[in-house]
């Protein structure tokens, strides 16, 4: 009954996902290795069915590509007009969403998932015009290749040496409720293409001699088989998931090979291979590290790790499980991989030592069920097979002495046992020898809690002689006078044992699952912390101190430079920085995309491990190597540490390609908005040169007549002069633009008065304003100010000019000049028709910006955008209001920084 019982939580995943399923509509595909294979009619047929069963049924868009047979059973169906779209000069035909969702019927088709919308429509795929129909709860029918799931772009490229453009997230096809595979063998589907049933003729030949080749077909073919029993083996483990079923369904073989302490585990690794070649089966290597195996001498340890490696090297799958006990963490992992098939060593253990303590092998075959256990007995007549207790005491005075002071644990339980002793001493008239007996059990509980297991048993066996020594009659000798005493020491003695070796496990087990979960956090953090990391050198180095500490290595990321050449980090590295690292050895990894180095296939001689940094986006390519030199090399020999060392290469590779399509980003914003500067300075510049170039065109042509008067003459020479002035300020207002925002242009700040800067800015703009009076207001008191004069000057220029250009004559003028609490507010104003009033006048400050059409007296649009660059520059502002009673105010604010010196002549008054 309890093996039945579902996961509570599984359960409660599974109830969460069919409500939200519930609330959306459901997604049938129909699914097929290529085009031509008859999805759209089978689409259309099941859609006349399910119309004659009275749902409703609408047609979206389907596209019959000429076929007559598809074409008829469209007949009768209601179809959705379609939303037609420019492009060029012809119309493109696309599924109109907005329709559709307002028709919303219980069911509609949607041909071609992967379909890529024109320009003009909702969204860029198809496929998101279907989740939106979705999230409607209307219910869509659709379909779609094997060749355009996106995590089989490049498997299909390969095979085909043709890449698709148009792709759909795998996330869609597993969202999907429903998949109809729609198969045809690849004979039947080119005599459909030479038949003209797939493509018009002339097409049709073209894809015989390209895409639909026979051996193309047939790879297609696999792939859109083996996708959809990939999505049948899912739905059946959710279901055993959900139903509690832990006995494995052999639907689909797998094999599982666990290799344990046996020093065949070759032999059993190739067994496994040979298995799973004949069965075509996935096959796991499993390796289950217990106490007793992680107290192995160093040697065996490593021995273990080659054996994960040959067994990857072979195509197998490893993992490292942690647990007390093996026979139950392979159990526990044999129902939850639905494996099929276990392969297990024969036994070491024999008679009464395998009855006391049965093997892996005896577990299974008690425990397990539905799952077919074989046993590989091998022809090496090893030490371990004939006895293993003798093999394991080889190993360990084999093993090199590990430097670790052992003596400190024994002294400490001597100790303890002696305090406990002490105590029971002490105590003895109001204890009896049961109690006397715990205080010795809990000092060696205390040993085994602190020290392990040698220590503890060593306890034991002090707790036996103390006890028999100082409590037991005759006290201080080694005599039992009572028989029964020989059974409490022995009690004692297995009590002790047992404890300690429990507590030595779980102090193991503890230190393992410690490890394991700091690992984990690890990487958590250094994710998180790349993704709050900008700029490459500033991720290397939070990779580089990240993976140090997790893997006790000395660590490096080797970028390249404009040249794809490898380099060594420039500026301040991280101390746990690799400074040796062979950048030959790290141009060839970074060129050929494999890793090299320890542990590899590629100079396995070489101390460090080296890992490319591979981007996700094939066009991207590599983006660096990563370089770990381990102070241990188990640290990333075991494959469980390799595979998160790939795992943390993979995030750095990421954390690397969001900075470099940052760069890519802002680079092509940049260039984007120089392309409108210079497009906008060109059209600016052409229409404003336009004017003035064929007046003095004209006026020139007519001054060749010998017969004008001299009045009309200068007329002219005046017109040439007045517009070759206008094209020279056009020039001289870009050139002032591009030096000011170029950051080439230095202050020379000097302190000058206002009265002096706005009355030359009035005697130079003076021509242009012509009858408009101006009036000079400055506050009496004003002090200097610190500035550049000849950028302050053109600054006023420019506003006086601006109101020049865009107030009828006789408009008046002022600039005003007051004193506020730290800024001193230039301003200019008048009385004329004002700001535009369709226009923020924050935008009139924008280069190439104009208030309004300015006839033949026109600009570029620079003017007002030098003021502000030049206010900006002085560490001011410039804003534009519009005057209640009508006219317009540009006010100039300058920061006083600095107390103002004090001019004599003023100090006198």
């Amino acid at each position: 009954m309890n093996e039945r019982r579902p996961d509570p939580d599984a359960l409660l995943a599974h109830v969460q996902r069919e409500e939200a399923r519930a609330l959306r509509g459901k997604l049938k595909i129909f699914f097929g290795g290529t085009a031509g294979v008859g999805k759209t009619y089978a689409m259309l047929t099941a859609a006349q069915r399910k119309k004659a069963e009275a749902v409703d049924v609408v047609v979206g868009y389907v596209e019959p590509h000429g076929r007559a047979e598809t074409e008829r059973l469209l007949e009768g169906l209601e179809t959705i007009p379609h939303l037609l779209l420019p492009y060029g000069a012809a119309t493109l035909r696309e599924f109109d969403l907005d329709l559709a969702l307002a028709r919303k019927p219980q069911l509609i088709l949607v041909d071609e998932l992967a379909h890529t919308n024109a320009v003009g429509a909702r969204h860029e795929k198809r496929w998101q015009d279907i989740e939106e129909l979705r999230d409607a709860g209307i219910d869509v029918w659709t379909t779609v290749n094997v060749q355009h799931l996106e995590s089989l772009n490049d498997v299909v490229a390969s095979i085909t040496s043709v890449r698709m453009q148009e792709t759909v997230p795998d996330t869609v096809f597993e969202s999907a409720d429903e998949v109809e595979l729609i198969d045809l063998p690849p004979e039947d589907l080119l005599q459909r293409l030479r038949e003209g049933k797939v493509y018009v003729p002339e097409r049709a030949r073209m894809a015989l001699e390209n895409f639909f080749r026979p051996g193309n077909l047939i790879a297609l073919r696999e792939l859109a088989l083996r996708k959809t029993a990939e999505r049948v083996d899912a739905a059946m483990d959710r279901y055993r998931t959900t139903e509690g079923i832990a006995q494995p369904w052999a639907a689909g073989e797998r094999v599982l090979v666990g290799i344990g302490p046996r020093s065949d585990g070759a032999s059993l690794v190739r067994a496994g291979k040979r298995l799973a070649a004949a069965l075509h089966a996935p096959w796991i290597v499993v390796y289950v590290e217990t106490p007793d195996l992680i107290r192995l001498p160093e040697a065996e340890r490593n021995r273990r790790i080659a054996w994960l490696r040959f067994a990857e090297q072979l195509g197998a799958e490893t993992v490292t499980l942690g647990g007390h006990n093996a026979g139950q963490e392979l159990l526990n992992y044999t129902r939850t991989r639905n494996v099929t098939r276990v392969l297990l060593g024969e036994p070491s253990r024999k008679g009464l030592a395998r009855w006391m303590r049965p093997s892996t092998v005896d577990y299974l075959l008690k425990r397990i069920k539905g799952v077919d256990l074989t046993v590989v007995k091998t022809t090496e007549a090893t030490l371990a097979a004939r006895n293993p207790f003798l093999a394991r005491s080889a190993a360990y005075f084999a093993a090199p002495a590990s430097g670790k002071l052992r003596w400190p644990g024994y002294a400490f339980a001597l100790l303890t046992i002696a305090v406990a002793t002490a105590i029971a001493w002490f105590a003895k008239p109001v204890l009896s020898e049961a109690n006397v007996v715990m205080v010795y059990l809990l000092a060696i509980a205390l040993v085994a809690l602190r020290f392990g297991r040698g220590p503890s048993l060593a306890a034991s066996g002090a707790s036996v002689l103390a006890f028999n020594f100082f409590f037991v009659e005759p006290i201080f000798t080694l005599n039992v006078a009572d028989g029964q005493y020989l059974m409490t020491f022995a009690v004692l003695m297995l009590v002790g044992l047992l404890i300690g070796w429990l507590m030595s496990s779980v102090r193991m087990q503890a230190r393992v699952a410690g490890h394991r979960e700091r690992r984990t956090a690890l990487l958590y953090a250094m994710a998180r912390e790349l993704a709050a990391t900008r700029g490459q050198e500033n991720i290397a180095r939070v990779a580089v101190r990240h993976i140090a500490e997790s893997f006790e290595a000395q660590v490096v990321v080797l970028l390249p430079d404009r040249t794809r050449k490898i380099r060594h980090p420039t500026g301040t590295a991280e101390p746990a920085s690799l400074h040796g690292a062979d950048l030959s050895i790290a141009q060839w990894v970074f060129d050929h995309g494999s890793p090299a180095g320890m542990g590899t296939d590629t100079l396995p001689g070489t101390p460090a491990r080296y890992l490319p940094l591979t981007a996700s986006e094939t066009q991207v390519g590599q983006l660096g190597v990563l370089a770990v030199l381990p102070v241990n090399p188990r640290r990333i020999m075991l494959p469980e540490q390799a595979h998160l060392l790939e795992t943390f290469a993979a995030q750095i590779a990421l954390a690397l390609e969001r900075a470099a399509l940052a760069e890519r980003a802002e680079s092509a914003a940049v260039h984007a908005e120089s392309e409108s500067v210079r497009n906008s300075l060109l059209a600016a510049i052409s229409h404003d040169m336009r004017t003035p170039l064929a007046v003095i065109s004209g006026a020139a042509s007519a001054l060749l007549d010998v017969d004008l008067e001299p009045t009309q003459r200068a007329e002219l020479a005046r017109s040439i002069v007045d517009e070759a002035a206008q094209m020279t300020q056009v020039i001289a207002n870009v050139l002032d633009m591009t030096r000011l925002e170029s950051g080439r242009v230095a202050l020379r700040d000097e302190w000058i008065s206002l009265d002096e800067v706005a009355a030359a800015a009035v005697r130079r703009v003076q021509p242009r304003l012509g009858d408009r009076p101006v009036q000079i207001e400055i506050d009496r008191g004003l002090p200097l100010v610190k500035a550049d004069p000849v950028l302050l000057e053109q600054l006023l220029v420019n506003l006086l000019d601006n109101a020049a250009r865009h107030t009828p004559p006789g408009t008046n003028v002022s600039v005003h000049a007051r004193r506020g609490i730290d800024e001193i507010e230039l301003s200019v104003a008048d009385d004329g028709p004002g700001l535009p009033a369709d226009i923020d006048p924050d935008m009139l400050f924008d280069k190439f910006q104009r208030g309004r059409a300015e006839g033949a007296q026109g600009g570029v649009g620079l003017g007002l955008a030098i003021c502000r660059a030049i206010a900006r520059a002085h560490g001011g502002e410039i804003r534009a209001e519009r005057i209640p009673a009508g006219g317009a105010l540009f006010a100039v604010t300058l920061p006083l920084t600095e107390e103002a010196p004090v001019v004599p002549a003023e100090a006198e008054t």
